[in-house]
């Protein structure tokens, strides 16, 4: 385990002299290792050892709901006694679109020569065929176990048997805290979506400078950040002077694809200890050129304390932060473009081999090389799953705002006092993971009232800098 480094350099083009557009007019192939998620991918094996969610608990009614996961078509659907089910979409008839069957109360029966199909795939019932068949009760069609939790519908595509069990965080569970689901479709491939939560300085950039209208104040300000890992999660850690205060925020990745940030809008303007997350998504890949944000936006005094958020507005296609969807008109989009803008327009997958990565693309470059050694087997597949749980029996995670009331002395703040007080803070959350909430909370806020007087800290436990 190791801080981040420089990023590591790219084989494309690189232009020296003006007017080269010529040059540079072959596009190189995307990375297939990273960004081919279909049956018989590498990366597609290693996303099918683990839960996703696929749906809103709420977009299953009478009717099959047809979807692709992982580049597999699919239909979802609850049957007449509530129970969930994800079949292949074509039925193993003569191939007719299972979006089409009528949803009974022991499955789904195909609308072409009525078929009926149980949650596990067993044909119950094959009408017109001889009583003798050797279809009813003995063909399997293609399905997937699922489970429902806080308004979303998980699915395992997997090997049976290596199926985990279903892992729930620490912050699916807070007291207090409202779980709002939420999915939104983008036309590009799962990285793109998800190393953006590994790109901290973008907020400065496209949220703060160059769009008017999502966030302002500190956020303008370039702060100080470095990267760590730490078995299957990776975590950013930035530093910004506001005033009399010190603003430490952590982002987190669980591999694979979970991301959680803290508060949407924070400005720093008083005391607040581990003040937990306020958005928790999986990007899940639909096929290599097609992803799916979906989780939930969780709505609390904690992390929304003015009351900014806006439940109404979360659901399917939507969520209470602008610039996440591409519904917006063209111009708009130019003039004050968001995450989605910036995402989509890498192309429908982003080609590293023309990228030049930067000093501030460190994140980026940490992500990419922990996908491709967890696909090679260096991190455990069951990731999350198999996590030690907490006093709670939930799995501990990091992300959060603290802010500290810390004035400057007269020399002032350097940038790397900053950095050693982010690595002192990201110390004290990672200090409390065995314990329960209440015991983890009281235990953090101990460790950082403490922090407030430290000028020297070591690199959070368990990982080096």
């Amino acid at each position: 385990m190791s801080r981040a480094g420089p990023a590591p350099a790219r084989p494309g083009v690189t232009l020296r002299a003006p007017y080269s557009g010529y040059h540079a007019t072959r596009i190189p192939p995307p990375d297939p290792d990273l960004t081919a998620i279909g049956p018989g991918t590498a990366c597609g094996a290693y996303f099918r050892r683990f839960w996703h969610p696929v749906a809103l608990s709420r977009e299953l009614g009478g009717l099959p709901l047809a979807l692709s996961i992982l580049g597999e078509d699919l239909v979802l659907y609850r049957d007449r006694r509530g129970r969930v089910g994800l079949l292949g979409r074509h039925c193993a008839h003569r191939g007719t679109s299972l979006e089409f069957a009528v949803v009974e109360e022991r499955g789904l029966r195909c609308c072409y020569h009525g078929w009926l199909y149980g949650g596990d795939g067993t044909v119950l019932e094959a009408p017109g065929e001889p009583d003798d068949n050797r279809i009813a009760g003995r063909l399997r069609h293609a399905a997937y176990p699922t489970h429902e939790y806080r308004g979303l519908v998980f699915a395992y595509l997997g090997r049976p048997e290596e199926r985990p069990r279903f892992p729930v965080f620490d912050t699916f569970e807070l007291p207090g805290n409202r779980l709002v689901p939420y999915a939104i479709a983008q036309p590009c491939n799962w990285l793109q979506v998800q190393e953006n939560a590994m790109d901290p300085i973008h907020a400065v950039y496209l949220h703060a400078r160059v769009n008017r209208v999502q966030l302002s104040g500190p956020w303008a300000e370039i702060p100080t950040c470095e990267f760590f890992e730490s078995g299957d999660s990776m975590y950013y850690v930035t530093g910004r002077r506001v005033g009399d205060m010190v603003w430490i925020r952590s982002g987190e990745i669980v591999l694979p694809n979970l991301v959680q940030t803290g508060s949407l809008w924070e400005e720093a303007r008083a005391e607040r200890l581990f003040s937990r997350v306020s958005l928790s998504r999986w990007d899940v890949p639909l096929d290599d050129t097609h992803t799916m944000a979906i989780g939930w936006r969780h709505f609390n005094r904690d992390v929304d304390p003015e009351g900014r958020g806006r439940e109404d507005l979360c659901g399917r296609g939507r969520v209470d932060f602008p610039g996440q969807t591409g519904d917006r008109a063209y111009h708009e989009r130019q003039r004050d473009p968001g995450d989605w803008d910036a995402q989509v327009s890498q192309r429908p997958i982003a080609i590293h081999a023309m990228e030049h990565l930067g000093a501030s693309d460190r994140g980026v470059a940490l992500h990419r090389r922990l996908v491709r050694k967890a696909i090679a087997g260096g991190i455990h597949p069951a990731g999350a799953a198999e996590r030690v749980r907490n006093a709670d029996g939930l799995v501990s995670t990091h992300a959060h705002d603290t802010i500290l009331h810390l004035p400057a002395g007269p020399e002032g703040d350097d940038r790397e006092r900053l950095k050693r007080l982010g690595r002192g803070v990201l110390d004290a959350i990672l200090s409390g993971d065995a314990l329960g909430e209440a015991e983890r909370r009281a235990h953090i806020e101990g460790r950082l009232a403490a922090l407030c007087g430290r000028t020297r800290n070591p690199a959070p436990a368990g990982m080096d800098r």
